[in-house]
């Protein structure tokens, strides 16, 4: 089944060219309305060809902000290839400056591989996996911890069953020169853009570069790091676009695992944590305390890890409720 999404670019002509995905859907204000996805094309000849992709959620600054550097900045003659940019995928979540899709409450990395007939979210979600993906080599998807989390900075990719290609990804995420790397194991059935690079057979590249719904010198120089060595290692570019020097930085490798690696709030409180991201911890630590201002003279809670590691995430926004995860834990990996 069609979309209805209308691209005005082309896929099969070389030069660079700037347009948009249109995506129809009627709303009371406009009854022919479209979501006009920003799109960039870059193409040169035979080669490589990579999808650099922000905003599949709308609250996730490094990613977006740099994109729009690289498309401003890189000009075909400086190529080997192709690149395709997406800075601002999931489009209305991004002007609304929300995780999720004001239209459909649809987030789009929980969204794949979408639906033709299904809501704003699920037909971009469709698009990507379908009619973006499966034309290149490579997909790598900016994130950051958006609005109510921040995260330590570090590349990601998921398992591959081709140890190929999944030695192809590890060295790519290496090549990236991040200060950590990890490797998740959600499967090819996970609603994420990293599984959809892994059905549409392409290599999926990830990474967190940040939090907290803004940008700081720091994060903005790890992504640009990040987009410029990858771009370098795949062929595709021979000079820096958007730094100096590479960094002398050998990524440290680590993984997810079970639920014991996170800290949630069972109940309403207001969160003070104990340590800070990027800080190794061992079982029994204490990660924070959950205080209760509506009774003062209560202790508050004290809230201790389950297991060791790094300290790979934590909540910003202090009152918390039930369910919420205020801490999250990788491990190191040979």
């Amino acid at each position: 089944m069609h979309t209805g999404a209308y691209c005005d670019i082309s896929w099969d002509d070389d030069g660079k060219q700037v347009g948009f995905i249109g995506f129809p859907y009627s709303i009371d204000r406009s009854p022919y309305y479209q979501i006009k996805v920003p799109v960039c094309r870059i193409a040169n000849g035979e080669g490589p060809s990579v999808v650099l992709m922000a905003g599949n959620h709308g609250d996730e600054y490094e990613g977006e902000l740099t994109l729009l550097k690289v498309t401003r900045l890189l000009e075909p003659s400086a190529i080997k290839g192709s690149v395709t940019i997406l800075p601002a995928t999931n489009l209305p979540a991004v002007m609304a400056a929300r995780r999720c899709s004001p239209f459909d409450g649809g987030n789009l990395n929980r969204a794949f591989p979408g639906n033709p007939a299904g809501g704003p979210t699920q037909r971009i979600a469709h698009y990507v996996e379908h009619d973006i993906l499966p034309r290149h080599d490579v997909l790598f998807d900016i994130h950051s911890g958006g609005t109510s989390m921040d995260h330590l900075v570090c590349a990601l990719i998921e398992t591959m069953p081709d140890p190929q290609r999944q030695a192809r990804a590890v060295a790519l995420m290496k090549a990236m020169r991040m200060p950590y790397g990890m490797v998740a194991d959600n499967g090819a059935d996970s609603p994420t853009s990293m599984a959809a690079a892994l059905r549409s057979g392409c290599i999926g590249l990830s990474g967190e570069f940040g939090g907290g719904a803004t940008v700081t010198r720091h994060t903005m120089a790890m992504t640009a790091l990040a987009v410029d060595n990858l771009l370098l290692a795949m062929g595709i570019t021979s000079a820096r676009l958007l730094t100096d020097a590479d960094a002398d930085t050998e990524s440290r490798m680590m993984q997810q695992g079970s639920q014991n690696l996170f800290v949630y709030a069972e109940r309403e409180g207001w969160f003070e944590p104990a340590v800070d991201i990027g800080d190794i911890v061992a079982e029994g630590d204490t990660a924070g305390w959950l205080h209760d201002l509506e009774r003062p003279l209560a202790e508050p809670e004290v809230l201790r890890f389950r297991a060791g590691g790094i300290v790979l995430s934590r909540r910003l926004h202090t009152h918390s409720q039930s369910g919420d995860c205020l801490m999250n834990l990788a491990q190191f990996v040979d």
